[in-house]
């Protein structure tokens, strides 16, 4: 089905954070448009530019003149998880499905959109379930192990995965949204646990991952934020709103 018409409500509002991505931007957006020339669903993609210093604002702008299914909005410091809450606060469609600039993982999309036909609410692409690809460094998928074994022992996470492509039902899990309250990397598992804990329908699918470049931020530079996040989820989650 074709992009949705400007001023139309898509059914898919596909939200993606954006940080320093000018080497990358152009061609990412050019694929996945591509990619998604088949699907069923109108749709369009809002990227969350937040706190970028290079290029990527300018060209975002310019891609819009070119893809009319395309959105922009800013944030003016770099927050991965803040840049993600906005741009579901801002989505259009009923279903909102959170992707990744390295990725545009247009096969997720298809697959998330007929299990939430089926009845899910949440749809979470598991890097680690066992037809899973995972194709990032060691030292990357090592840190996806002890988080989300950090995140089981703290928080009784009962997934495999937190971080990376979802897909939901926006009227299902806005609520959920508003409950949660730490940013950065940790906002996307906190979204994942607290869905859980709301007693919503959450399912895991198998990703290939692939990336397309290096982090824009160093993993040792997001190790203490996450730290520090999973304590303050740990304060709110297991005694504050106990």
């Amino acid at each position: 089905m074709a992009p949705n018409t400007p001023g139309a409500t898509p059914d898919v509002s596909i939200v993606i954070p954006v940080y320093n991505e000018e080497a990358i931007l152009q061609s990412a957006i050019a694929g996945l448009s591509e990619a998604l020339e088949e699907v069923p669903w109108t749709y369009e993609i809002i990227l969350a530019e937040n706190g970028s210093r290079d290029r990527t604002t300018e060209i975002a702008h310019k891609l819009m003149q070119k893809h009319p299914e395309l959105r922009i909005i800013h944030a003016p410091e770099p927050d991965y998880g803040k840049a993600l809450r906005a741009g579901i606060l801002d989505a259009r469609g009923a279903v909102v499905i959170c992707d990744e600039i390295d990725l545009c993982d247009a096969d997720f999309h298809q697959r998330a959109w007929r299990e939430l036909q089926a009845g899910a609410d949440m749809v979470v692409g598991s890097k680690v379930l066992d037809r899973s690809l995972d194709k990032r460094p060691v030292y990357r998928r090592s840190a996806t192990l002890v988080i989300n074994f950090l995140l089981r022992i703290f928080l009784d996470f009962r997934g495999t995965d937190t971080h990376g492509l979802k897909a939901f039902k926006k009227e299902r899990v806005l609520g959920v949204v508003h409950k949660c309250v730490v940013n950065k990397d940790l906002f996307a598992s906190e979204l994942v646990i607290r869905a859980q804990r709301m007693e919503l329908r959450v399912v895991e699918i198998p990703v290939e991952v692939i990336e397309k470049r290096q982090p824009s931020i160093a993993l040792a530079r997001r190790v203490p934020n996450v730290l520090k996040g999973i304590g303050r989820l740990v304060w709110h989650i297991r005694i504050k709103d106990r």
